[in-house]
């Protein structure tokens, strides 16, 4: 469907009722992004579940065939099997496919995008040479591909001889099951009563788990696997590819990582703060830092100011955190953003 004027740019999320459904709805609320209405949709289990969109009341509607009819733009935020299942119908009925799920990297035809990162690493793959988007589904990578992905990016033009990263991603990565999981584990061992284990297979709560139980599905393994990919793809030939490690961490929300980077000469650590500044993130003051809670609800990634290592002065640490589901939904809406301008370009 050929872009029309910006009152019918109707949008659909795709996954509505999941947490990333809800924080994409809100951040298409708070940009003020034009769309004439937001469809939502989801599995027939949350079919006609009554919530708001636009301050309107509204429903959550079954994924059927024409759901994606007059539809603009379609973001996949729920499972990856509905996106499997959904993404081709939504291309057929014209949409513009935005995946968060990753589900749409496996076709071999999405094209990943993080707008923040354009001006410094060029234009994205899949444009062609007068910078018009090709006919092709995008995939909005999930938080921690962005963080590492930006942290090679500023570091690029120092030339880092190594980077080393370690995320600690909070449950609410594996939606409200993880949620619930933590709240009740913590409950039930406060209150001496055996805890449940169903997501993670595992004892999260008050822990540090550098892998979960061999019941849970997907592995801590499968998810690192996931983010080198696509942290690979991203970067390869652009910039340095982080080592990446992952440890999870007993919070509910916001994306943490600690990085370490190592030059051939000593660098100022405000020179890296002034790159990492140009592409948005935000630097506290000198022995502040950011946490779980100072960065709910905020758009960028935040990080403490940067040290020089006390052994090694050719090296750096790094400190920072992001709302998880807010960043990935902000990247997602985002793309759709620089689509709508370019489209009136052209």
């Amino acid at each position: 469907m050929p872009p029309g004027p910006e009152n019918a740019n109707r949008v659909a999320i795709v996954g509505a009722s999941s947490l990333r459904g809800k924080e994409l709805k809100q951040v298409l609320e708070d940009r003020n992004f034009p769309t004439s209405e937001i469809v939502l949709l989801d599995g027939s289990v949350m079919a006609g579940t009554l919530t708001e969109a636009g301050g309107e009341p509204t429903f959550i509607r079954a994924l059927e065939e024409d759901s994606f009819e007059g539809v603009h733009f379609a973001f996949f935020a729920g499972t990856a099997l509905d996106t499997e299942h959904n993404w081709l119908a939504a291309l057929r009925a014209g949409a513009t496919v935005i995946d968060l799920t990753g589900a749409v990297v496996a076709s071999g035809r999405a094209t990943m995008w993080i707008p923040s990162l354009a001006e410094k690493l060029g234009r994205r793959p899949g444009s062609s040479a007068n910078g018009s988007p090709q006919p092709t589904p995008y995939f909005a990578p999930p938080t921690p591909v962005i963080l590492c992905c930006t942290l090679a990016a500023a570091l690029e033009k120092f030339r880092p001889q190594r980077i080393v990263m370690t995320l600690f991603p909070p449950v609410s990565e594996r939606d409200q099951p993880g949620i619930e999981e933590l709240e009740s584990q913590t409950t039930g061992l406060l209150s001496f009563r055996p805890i449940e284990q169903t997501i993670f297979d595992a004892q999260v709560a008050f822990n540090l788990l550098a892998a979960y139980g061999e019941n849970s599905k997907p592995s801590l393994a499968d998810v690192r696997k996931g983010i080198v990919r696509d942290v690979t793809a991203f970067l390869t030939g652009r910039a340095p590819l982080p080592a990446i490690q992952l440890v999870q961490a007993a919070v509910f929300y916001g994306y943490a990582f600690s990085a370490y980077a190592e030059f051939d000469k000593p660098e100022a650590p405000e020179h890296f703060a002034g790159a990492l500044e140009n592409l948005g993130v935000k630097i506290a003051a000198l022995g502040e830092a950011p946490t779980n809670v100072s960065v709910a609800g905020e758009n960028e990634i935040h990080m403490a100011s940067i040290e020089t290592d006390p052994s090694f002065a050719s090296a750096a640490w790094f400190w920072g955190m992001a709302d998880n589901l807010r960043l990935a939904s902000t990247n997602a809406v985002r793309i759709a953003e620089e689509l709508l301008a370019e489209s009136r370009i052209a």
